[in-house]
């Protein structure tokens, strides 16, 4: 859900950014609807002498733009203006209060020009290219994180174009690579592009057009190819992760160990997150003793029978028996501290599921 905070200041934003686009249009209302009249109250004489009011005036001007002039003038520069005002009115007030009211009570997510409008109220946003289930994934991270998102998606029928569409996201349809595609999402006020459409080329074309327009902007690169990854990184400076690689440990400890929540890698060294419920070895130590012993780092902790998580507890808590620890540790030391909890082996799926049962 949007809060109404941010959504109010989000239509304040948006407000301003169409008054600077309709800058001409609203220079033209505030000519026309407020010095015409009083040119024609200043220069209009009735034949009884008497100066024609403020109210007529304005009148008369507002239906000239219809050509249906009120008032019946004889002055040279009145009859002047009775003939300019209707076509200029037309072609540049008309057409303008027009296109403003579309944009700002329509608001259609498919429209090119509301899209433009809206990122050019961000600055410091991330631009999101490829509305898959990584591009949906990253905007779901990013907004729970409280930063402001564009995506942009070359299909219509993309998987998750409807569900960005009904969370409000501003989502533009267009072809990355085309000319006017990047600047339309403010590129060159954004911290950071991530390119995560299906296509290696399509995602270096993105990185490379983003880096030449906003030079200090932030670029992660989805690529499938995992020679590019390291070359990518090295040359371009840019953070390339490869779908692939931060799968592989993952999907490979769990065929080992299906306790092991979570796995990355940080340079050679193999990381993995589990969750340890203290029965042997652990009750009685404390979380720097785990720590200083096993180097496995304390996420969370959850005493028995409680629903509370507790982040991050303090060196000096003691654990007891059947508490819950989320650990972090390199693999041989998970292995060792797995050991040392006398639970070395992973339990059997099939014995799992019995006890489950």
């Amino acid at each position: 859900m949007v809060n109404p905070r941010h959504r109010l200041a989000m239509n304040v934003r948006y407000l301003g950014a169409l008054l600077r686009r309709f800058r001409t249009t609203v220079l033209m209302a505030v000519l026309l609807f407020g010095c015409m009249p009083l040119v024609y109250r200043w220069r209009h004489a009735p034949l009884d002498g008497s100066r024609v009011s403020l109210g007529k005036a304005l009148r008369h001007v507002y239906f000239l733009l219809y050509g249906q002039p009120s008032l019946d003038v004889d002055d040279s520069l009145l009859m002047l203006l009775d003939m300019v005002i209707p076509p200029v009115g037309i072609a540049v007030l008309v057409d303008g209060v027009v296109r403003f009211a579309y944009l700002f009570f329509a608001r259609h997510r498919q429209d090119k020009e509301w899209f433009e409008v809206i990122a050019e109220t961000m600055k410091g946003h991330v631009v999101v290219c490829g509305a898959g289930r990584v591009g949906y994934r990253v905007v779901t991270q990013l907004r729970a994180l409280g930063k402001d998102v564009v995506v942009v998606e070359k299909r219509e029928e993309a998987a998750f174009v409807s569900v960005l569409r009904d969370e409000q996201v501003p989502l533009l349809i267009d072809d990355i690579r085309s000319p006017q595609c990047l600047p339309r999402t403010n590129v060159n006020k954004a911290a950071a592009i991530v390119c995560a459409t299906d296509d290696d080329l399509a995602n270096l074309n993105i990185a490379l057009d983003a880096r030449r327009m906003n030079p200090n902007i932030r670029v992660v690169i989805r690529l499938f190819d995992d020679d590019l990854v390291a070359k990518v990184r090295d040359t371009f400076k840019a953070e390339a992760l490869s779908s692939s690689s931060l799968a592989a440990p993952a999907m490979a400890l769990a065929a080992l160990d299906p306790r092991i929540i979570h796995s990355f890698r940080i340079g050679t060294h193999l990381m993995v997150v589990s969750v340890f419920e203290a029965r042997d070895g652990l009750p009685g130590m404390t979380i720097s003793e785990v720590r200083d012993r096993f180097g496995a780092l304390t996420l969370s902790m959850r005493r028995q029978g409680s629903r509370d998580e507790w982040l991050h507890p303090s060196g000096e808590t003691r654990i007891q028996v059947g508490d819950a620890l989320t650990l972090q540790a390199e693999y041989k030391d998970y292995r060792q501290l797995r050991a040392y909890t006398m639970e070395l082996e992973a339990p059997v799926y099939s014995q799992r599921l019995d006890s489950a049962s």
